[in-house]
């Protein structure tokens, strides 16, 4: 005697396999081809808000930057990349990194070694985005912190968003000292409108930037 077996209809999914009416088999792929299509789109600062991150900066938390300098990032930023004060031991000041994203808004800072003075090595930084394309190259001016680091930025607007680049010498110490010190870049980055909405909280970060204790 045959039995006869009914095959499920085309394009049926199994309970098993279902949220809410959909193919959760399909979630990953579906998510791949969202990012593909934000970067595609908007840029990488939109998949950076689409992304939810789960290191979110609390009141008293303090980048290390190595060799006792420090930073204190904006309160409810995610800490995408980096260290924090007590946390993490053996940062290198001439290769720390750190990264502070919110919505549309993204700081990238670098440690590196550099044997001369904050303006000749964003010189040399920018010229080498100058030969990847890059667009930073709006007035110079200088910046000050709270522990007295003296810097220069540079700016750019466009239909992208802003852009500022900004170098320190880690040292407050005389010329010969400055130029030795390792030598940090912070880059910013913020989507169309968000600067004028950021622009207190990023002065507040770069005004913390503090050079180490032996400097």
């Amino acid at each position: 005697m045959s039995v006869d077996v009914q095959r499920p209809p085309d394009g049926w999914v199994p309970v098993e396999h279902r949220l809410l009416g959909l193919d959760r088999r399909q979630f990953k792929p579906a998510l791949f081809v969202l990012a593909v299509a934000l970067i595609l789109i908007y840029g990488e600062q939109a998949l950076n808000a689409a992304i939810p991150w789960h290191n979110a900066i609390k009141p008293g938390d303090v980048v290390d930057l190595g060799a006792g300098a420090t930073a204190v990032p904006p309160v409810g930023w995610q800490l995408e990349d980096g260290a924090l004060v007590g946390r993490t031991s053996g940062v290198s000041p001439t290769s720390s990194q750190t990264t502070l994203a919110t919505g549309g808004a993204r700081i990238v800072m670098q440690g590196a070694a550099f044997n001369g003075t904050a303006a000749a090595f964003l010189d040399q930084v920018l010229s080498v985005q100058d030969d990847s394309n890059a667009a930073v190259d709006g007035s110079r001016t200088s910046f000050t912190t709270a522990a007295g680091l003296v810097g220069v930025a540079q700016s750019e607007s466009g239909p992208s968003g802003d852009q500022i680049a900004v170098a320190f010498k880690m040292s407050t110490g005389n010329a010969a000292a400055v130029q030795a010190a390792p030598a940090l870049l912070i880059e910013v980055a913020t989507a169309p409108g968000e600067f004028e909405q950021q622009s207190g909280v990023i002065d507040e970060f770069l005004l913390s930037i503090t050079p180490g204790e032996d400097e």
